[in-house]
This record gives C-alpha cells, structure tokens and sequence, in this order.
C-alpha cells in the first residue's frame, strides 16, 4: 500500500506538537494510531516501523513526546550522547504534561476527518505514555512493546500512578515483552500482570518473546531482531484490526 506523509503541529497547553503523520493513499476514512517514540524521537528507525504499520490501513499519528523544550524538533543519535539527552527529556518532563499532551493529541485525531476508531501503540517509555493513553475511553486498543517504568512508575520528573489507574481502561489491551529485557525483568513482568488482574483486566494480553532484548524492534544496532519485529508487527496488526 502506497502512503503519504506530512508534519504537522497539534496545539496543546504546552505549546504545539510536532507530529508526523503517516496516511495510506486511497480512500478513507481510516483507524487512527497514535504511535509514541522510545526517547530518541522521530528517528528514521521509528518511522520506518511506522510506515508499516500505516500499510496495513492505518493513519499513524507519531508525535515526538519532548516536544516543548530544547528537544522540540530533534532526532537524537543511537549512542551515549543521545541516550543521556533523552532520558534528560524524560526527567524535565512531568508526567502531568505528558498526560496534557496525550489529551491534545487524541482530540486532534478524534476530529481528523481520515480518522475513524483510536488506536494507540508505543515503545519504551513511548509504551508506558501509551498505557496511559489507554485510560481515554475512546481509546478502543493498545498495544504496549516493552514499556518501561510500568512496574514501579518511573516515567519522567516524578513518579507516575500508571498501574494503579488500571481499571480505568476500558479498551484491549496487548503487552509485548522480550525475555531478555533488563528494564523488564521476570518480577518486573510478574509484577505488572499481577496488578492488571488485580483491577480486573483479566483479559489483557501479554507476550514475552524468547530471547527479546529491550528495544529489539530498532532496527538500529545489535539488539535488533528482525524475526521477532516482524512477528510484533504482524501481532500488533491482527490484534487493532483483526479482532473486535
């Protein structure tokens, strides 16, 4: 499927958003996607898994999520300096500003004329910020790839109350984990499905791929698993369009 892409700017409290947005060429109107970077932002890497998710039928939606300070309009590199100044990002920003954001977001897409049905995905800490998008009721699924600070709130500037607001979402819910992951480890993971079952999610899905380190849908440098990204991508594309 053929797609076209622009940038735009969505207003919000904090100022606008850059976002890139990814539709396919025909006619729509389309399920929408809200995709949320890891802390590097819109990469070429991030966009390239975007694009194929948007060849499935889908508008995808990738805002940068550090959007108003000095990161604003910045693709950071895949080594020490980039990491360093995204987790900068993540500690400036909190997580009161990342919900505003969401908000703004989904309410621009909610009135996009392609857009019919709200998705959201997300990785990394982009996982966690789309766990919390799923707590919006007009979120209808969520897939979450091995979100970060998920089991014990640490997301930005202070610590989120995620888990514990499980119970307000009410749409699907697919967690994708890798078994090799350190910032996710067996408790870590035992932890956050023990919680959801608690608010009564029991019908979320979780997915641990052997051998998956953290981060192995980059496609960027050794952690990267092309068998298991294109098994997440098929996964994630059955699970927002296949499945009711």
């Amino acid at each position: 499927m053929k797609l076209r892409e622009e940038l735009v700017e969505v207003p919000s409290p904090g100022g606008p958003i850059r976002a890139a947005v990814i539709t396919p060429v025909g006619d729509g109107p389309w399920p929408g996607l809200l995709l949320y970077t890891d802390i590097f932002q819109l990469t070429e890497s991030t966009l390239r898994t975007a694009r194929r998710l948007a060849a499935a039928g889908l508008v995808v939606v990738v805002p940068e999520i550090y959007p108003h300070g000095p990161l604003a309009g910045v693709a950071l590199e895949f080594d020490d300096a980039g990491k360093k100044a995204g987790l900068d990002g993540a500690a400036a920003t909190t997580t009161a500003t990342f919900d505003d954001d969401r908000w703004a977001l989904l309410d621009w897409m909610d009135a996009y004329d392609d857009i019919t049905t709200l998705f959201v995905t997300g990785f990394c800490l982009g996982g966690h910020l789309a766990f919390r998008a799923a707590f919006d009721p007009r979120v209808a699924a969520t897939v979450c790839f091995y979100p970060t600070g998920l089991q014990n709130g640490a997301l930005g500037a202070d610590v989120a109350d995620s888990l514990s607001r499980a119970a307000e979402i009410r749409g699907r819910l697919l967690i994708v984990f890798g078994s090799s992951d350190p910032h996710v480890p067996a408790d870590a993971r035992l932890r956050i499905i023990g919680e959801l079952y608690a608010a009564g999610l029991d019908d979320v899905e979780l997915h641990v791929y052997r051998g998956g380190e953290h981060a192995f849908m980059r496609d960027v440098g050794p952690r990267h698993d092309p068998a298991l990204t294109d098994l997440a991508i098929a996964e994630a594309v059955s699970f927002f369009t296949g499945r009711s």
